[in-house]
């Protein structure tokens, strides 16, 4: 049985890669705009189509010989993207005819000796289907007319061509490890995609001194130590009132999904900024998904040789600014010089295993027992709480109930001391912990 093909999405901005892809998974998962340049990384979705599978990249709009940085990665992007696949789509605008931009990217096209499709968009009517025959210049073979909008018009004929080769059923898949998926969350411009980079050893998102360059959330597989791990780069997410309408706000609720879908989520704060409010809602959007939390102070090197104990003055203030987050471990890193960039993994890997740790009920029920005898709570008018019984109810997060004669008798106060006599007892890093209080039996 065959392995997965790749096809690679390429093209000029603005021509519709983005609206072809989405038609082509059967959901809105790539950002798309009226404005150019939207999509900037490459992005991988799994396609099944006619019983066939195969993996879809989307990638951002090619201008060959921009001097704009972006731009410039953007096209570097691109032809990694035609470098990894099997087959290239060429997604050219029906409407606009042929552009001098596509004559260019045809020319390296033709170089790449991949299979090459041209799928002319926004082909919607007779009318449009007559500008069809410009394109033969582009000397890449039939164009293929499609309405990505609507998919009313050609996707499914060129569907069919794409998987003509591929055979039917599953594909083969090699039987590993589940990942762990660990999502790179934080203010815009304090490193994430840098972070990425380092970790990966590739360019494998684009990296600009200029905020919000990271749009989509992009998943990257790696293997650490034998362990195998999937890097979620997400978008910098701002203050609510800073967030304009539009591919912003689709970018930031793509970052916030990253956090609820992802088994860890590593905090990047910025070393020679501290710790923000920001940081602290992003922080409390992690604990509230539940996730395990991982605390990265980047630009490290920036700071260290400044003055004598500067990691102890800095902690002490991170202490007094997120007590709630005294569980969390914090890594000092670069990603610059990579120093100490790999306790990522480390680290991850150390919450990951808390957050799907089991406890047994007989051990659970003697940790509370002698937590209770130790520090019993303060009577309730005179009425005293006592605990029957616990037991652990689920993992990420570990969740607990305890059963005891009245809910009202377990104060908050009480509550967080049992939370801490747990973590003592059981460790229980870098996660939170849900506690369920019920009465009766």
């Amino acid at each position: 049985m065959k392995k997965k093909q790749i096809v690679a999405v390429v093209g000029r901005p603005n021509v519709g890669k983005s609206t072809f892809v989405n038609r082509l998974v059967g959901k809105r998962q790539a950002i798309v705009d009226d404005a150019p340049g939207i999509t900037r990384d490459r992005l991988y979705f799994d396609v099944e189509w006619q019983d066939r599978h195969f993996t879809v990249i989307d990638t951002g709009g090619i201008i060959p010989e921009d001097d704009d940085e972006v731009m410039k990665s953007i096209y570097s992007q691109a032809s990694v993207a035609c470098e990894e696949a099997d087959k290239i789509v060429f997604v050219v605008d029906g409407l606009d005819g042929v552009n001098p931009i596509d004559g260019d990217i045809a020319n390296i096209l033709r170089r790449s000796g991949k299979p090459v499709f041209l799928a002319v968009n926004k082909i919607d009517t007779q009318k449009n289907a007559a500008m069809l025959g410009d394109f033969y210049e582009l000397s890449l073979g039939e164009p293929h007319p499609i309405s990505a909008l609507h998919g009313s018009c050609g996707v499914g004929d060129l569907l069919d061509l794409i998987v003509e080769d591929m055979e039917a059923g599953e594909v083969e898949e090699e039987i590993v490890e589940k990942p762990v998926r660990i999502a790179i969350v934080g203010r815009p411009n304090v490193g994430k995609s840098s972070i990425v980079n380092a970790l990966l050893g590739e360019k494998r998102v684009i990296v600009s001194n200029v905020s919000g360059t990271t749009r989509d959330s992009i998943d990257s597989d790696i293997v650490f130590e034998e362990k195998p791990y999937i890097l979620v780069d997400t978008a910098g997410i701002r203050k609510k009132s800073k967030v304009d309408w539009g591919v912003e706000k689709f970018a930031v609720d793509r970052a916030i999904k990253a956090v609820r879908d992802c088994d860890v989520a590593v905090l990047v704060i910025d070393a020679s900024e501290g710790i923000t409010d920001q940081d602290k809602k992003i922080a409390s959007t992690v604990v509230e998904a539940g996730r395990g939390l991982v605390i990265a102070v980047n630009k490290w090197d920036l700071i260290e040789d400044k003055k004598p104990n500067t990691l102890v003055e800095f902690e002490k203030e991170l202490v007094k600014e997120i007590p709630f987050l005294d569980y969390a471990p914090k890594i000092y890193i670069s990603a610059l010089t990579h120093q100490r960039i790999q306790q990522i993994f480390v680290k991850s890997q150390e919450v990951y295993e808390n957050c799907i740790k089991k406890i047994s009920t007989g051990l659970l029920n003697k940790v509370i027992n002698e937590a209770y005898a130790l520090n019993p709570p303060q009577s309730v008018k005179g009425k005293t709480l006592k605990i029957k019984y616990t037991t652990q109810i689920s993992t990420q997060p570990p969740y607990f109930a305890i059963f005891v004669n009245n809910p009202d008798f377990l104060k908050d106060n009480y509550k967080r001391y049992i939370e801490n006599k747990l973590r003592e007892a059981f460790g229980f890093v870098g996660t939170p912990i849900r506690i369920s209080v019920r009465g009766g039996k």
